[in-house]
């Protein structure tokens, strides 16, 4: 299943034939807007017109105006950021520019975008910013709460340490125990990684992960704390778990089940949580739509991100909403841009997945920090956030 609709009127034409139509047709995207935004990657001014435009222009330019007859998709205070995007703000040293810099003075800019929520990727900034380069302690904790009470800012979740080893060693339960607290302080609901369980193919080793994780979400609930994977496009890839084996003893064919189903599936829900980048799932879509069955034999099975929400809705509290527009060129189907300057149908998504005051959108852009544009990613950012807020589910 896919989250577009093609209504091109040329649909099924001769002139559809070949290559791109056959990455277009996977893709699931109108040929009109297939077209445009493979000019714009050739050309490397990827929705660079969108860019330069006003926020609510930018978003009518993608479906996504102000319709104010529609349902708002995204409440007001579950629109976020992931500090990850505005790295390079942070980092900055505030001695050496006028620009915002430091955790303080990015919180004060985001909240004036509009921003409610952020998650963060590591608590560390510039030395020159107030409270020094490394907050990852009760005493910085204690600092960056002060700082997101006075703009207004919700921490929601941080990219931060989850124990290599199993069993744990003490000196990882130790660190895992204080990022468990420096969370309370900081009164976020959810604590995290950003990366897969296990990069591994393997059922056996998807179960080894899955005892490491329930024991850990079973840690922080003590705390209060909901753990949460955040997950790339691999998690999603089919698992290998029968037919013959290889020379290790490994399975080499799978069942048709996605690794990540299959976490989801031994996994405690009332322990461990999950976190979907829509990017990444959206790539998922794209490259791992067929698999070898144990007899052989090849079947099509085309990942629905949203479906999977719908299916397991509690379990993600949390999303990265990215955008993208199509590349024919990268192996991933899409090319990252900031939110609602690309192709990912944002509207369906949400309108599928419901339960608004639950979930909560973190807008992320891995490419917002540019080395020759200090000012971008918070230029991003701002963009991010009026494409966000500008989402309206469709009239009935």
């Amino acid at each position: 299943m896919t989250l577009f609709r093609d209504t091109s009127p040329t649909e099924g034409t001769p002139a559809a034939d070949g290559p791109d139509e056959a990455l277009r047709r996977r893709l699931g995207i109108g040929r009109r807007r297939f077209l445009s935004t493979c000019t714009a990657a050739a050309t490397a001014a990827i929705a660079a017109p969108v860019f330069g435009a006003p926020p609510a222009l930018a978003a009518q330019e993608h479906g996504r105006g102000h319709d104010r007859g529609g349902d708002i998709l995204v409440p007001a205070h579950r629109r976020g950021i992931i500090l990850y995007t505005v790295r390079d703000a942070t980092g900055r040293d505030p001695l050496a520019t006028d620009l915002p810099s430091g955790f303080r003075e990015v919180f004060r800019e985001l909240a004036r975008y509009g921003y409610r929520q952020v998650e963060f990727a590591g608590y560390r900034q510039h030395a020159n910013a107030p409270g020094g380069a490394d907050l990852e302690s009760v005493q910085g904790a204690r600092l960056l709460r002060r700082w997101l009470d006075e703009y207004g800012l919700r921490a929601q979740g941080n990219h931060g340490f989850i124990p290599p080893s199993w069993p744990l060693t003490t000196a990882d339960l130790d660190t895992f125990k204080k990022h468990l607290e420096i969370a309370n302080i900081l009164g976020m609901d959810h604590m995290g990684t950003g990366g897969d369980p296990t990069g591994s193919s393997y059922r056996a080793d998807w179960d080894v992960a899955a005892d490491k994780w329930n024991a850990l979400g079973e840690i922080a609930r003590r705390e209060g704390i909901k753990l949460y994977t955040h997950n790339h496009d691999a998690a999603y890839g089919f698992l290998l778990d029968g037919g013959p084996l290889d020379g290790q003893g490994r399975p080499t064919r799978s069942s048709g089940i996605r690794k990540l189903e299959y976490f989801l599936e031994v996994t405690d829900p009332r322990l461990v949580w999950l976190e979907m980048d829509i990017f990444w799932a959206h790539v998922a879509q794209y490259k791992f739509h067929t698999y070898t069955a144990h007899d052989g034999s090849t079947h099509e099975n085309v990942f629905d991100p949203a479906g999977l929400v719908a299916r397991h809705n509690k379990r993600y509290p949390l999303f990265h909403a990215k955008d993208g527009v199509v590349s024919t060129t990268n192996g991933m189907g899409y090319e990252m841009v900031p939110f609602g300057t690309g192709v990912i149908d944002y509207t369906t998504f949400f309108s599928r997945i419901g339960h608004r005051s639950y979930h909560n959108p973190m807008v992320e852009d891995d490419n917002a920090p540019s080395s020759t544009e200090p000012g971008r990613s918070l230029r991003y950012a701002k963009i991010s956030y009026d494409n966000l807020a500008a989402l309206r589910g469709r009239r009935r």
